[in-house]
């Protein structure tokens, strides 16, 4: 039998085999798993810096017809929405009036062309006479003054000629330029005037044709700075359109100037490019958005999206591979993307390498193993998971 005192120390050596227990499966427990985590090495490229700003399509010439004699239009000769080519008559006015004058013109011609040769010979008689006093010297200046003045005559009824030839001229209306002719606002048998508001018609050559981006003036300070600074170079002026219904222009165009002053109601400046528009797709008035590159960045340092996370003030954030290999959380400057990627300006360096795979699993000055992102995630010996995060994809066994 158990004497007392043997029963009051089996409580205690109880205890002494439970701690001894816990002991040894404190010895048992694994050390925590350090994760495996996908880095993307940092490489400087040079990288052209594209925006996307609104615009409207404008015809590249634009002329309005207007007569420039007064008449009544005898005939249309040309059809309404068609190509016309400079120089075409695209109205007759009644001529008569304008024959009669021409006319008129050339019978004051001959008049006048008459008087000269007859004063001029009147003066070259008494030029000989005046000079032994045949005639009064008076006589001899008073015709070869009317001789100058029938030599003018001449010059201003020739002058009235063309006038009036020029006037028969525009009884046929021409097309000043060649494009797209509109609908015509004046019909056959209505009176046209000299200085009319209305015009008679217009035309307009979209080929090439004319897109004027608006960009804003802060942008562009923003840009010029970028330039002066050294961070960026002047780009080609290449430009790309995407139309109203989402679908790409096929030919690309050229900005070919900037205007020099800010419009003060909307704080833009208007860039101005020319597309070709063989096929006439682009007509005036129309919204596109314009895609083009006013600055390359050079040695631009380029993050995969995934890679970069805001914190709650707002800052870029990434993680590298820190020495010893610990993620290191490093604050970025991040203001824009290109592609599918953000464009970082300051904080990472060439050779940096910025963790894209396995962030859910890494905290700050964590220990973590790296590999070059996309390769195919180790699995622990027992099981357990590879690495979180954005997986590349290779769902098979580790290497």
């Amino acid at each position: 039998m158990l004497t007392l005192n043997k029963l009051f120390h089996l409580p205690a050596l109880a205890f002494v085999l439970l701690l001894s227990a816990c002991g040894a499966n404190e010895a048992k427990k694994p050390p925590p798993r350090v994760p495996e985590v996908g880095y993307v090495v940092m490489v400087p490229q040079t990288v052209p810096l594209q925006i996307e700003l609104a615009g409207r399509t404008t015809a590249y010439e634009t002329s309005e017809v207007r007569p420039q004699v007064t008449g009544v239009i005898k005939a249309r000769r040309f059809v309404e929405g068609s190509l016309v080519k400079q120089g075409q008559t695209l109205y007759e006015i009644d001529p008569s009036l304008y024959r009669a004058a021409v006319a008129q013109a050339q019978a004051n011609v001959q008049n006048a062309e008459a008087n000269r040769d007859s004063t001029a010979a009147k003066a070259a008689r008494y030029k000989p006479l005046a000079a032994i006093e045949a005639v009064s010297k008076q006589d001899y200046t008073d015709a070869q003054a009317a001789a100058n003045q029938a030599v003018a005559a001449v010059a201003q009824t020739k002058a009235a000629l063309d006038t009036a030839r020029i006037n028969l001229r525009f009884t046929t209306v021409p097309a000043p330029i060649t494009g797209r002719i509109g609908r015509s606002l004046a019909t056959p048998g209505a009176l046209v005037t000299v200085g009319q508001t209305n015009a008679l018609t217009s035309i307009q050559r979209l080929d090439p044709i004319f897109v004027d981006i608006q960009q804003s003036s802060a942008d562009l300070v923003a840009l010029r700075r970028t330039l002066a600074a050294g961070g960026a170079t002047s780009s080609s002026a290449a430009v790309r359109l995407t139309l109203e219904d989402g679908s790409d222009y096929g030919l690309p165009g050229k900005v070919e100037f900037s205007e020099p002053v800010v419009d003060q109601n909307t704080g833009t400046v208007t860039l101005r490019a020319t597309f070709p528009n063989p096929a006439g797709l682009l007509l005036p008035g129309m919204y596109v958005r314009a895609r083009l590159s006013q600055a390359t960045a050079q040695n631009a340092i380029l993050v995969p999206q995934q890679g970069l996370t805001r914190d709650p003030k707002g800052s870029a954030t990434v993680y590298v591979v820190g020495p010893d290999n610990k993620a290191m959380l490093r604050i970025v400057k991040a203001d824009r993307t290109v592609g599918d990627k953000w464009l970082v300006t300051e904080g990472l360096s060439a050779g940096d390498k910025v963790i894209t795979e396995g962030l859910d699993k890494v905290k700050p000055n964590q220990p973590v193993r790296p590999v070059p992102a996309g390769s195919a995630p180790r699995r622990p010996p027992g099981g357990g998971g590879g690495r979180g995060g954005v997986s590349s994809g290779h769902d098979r066994p580790g290497r």
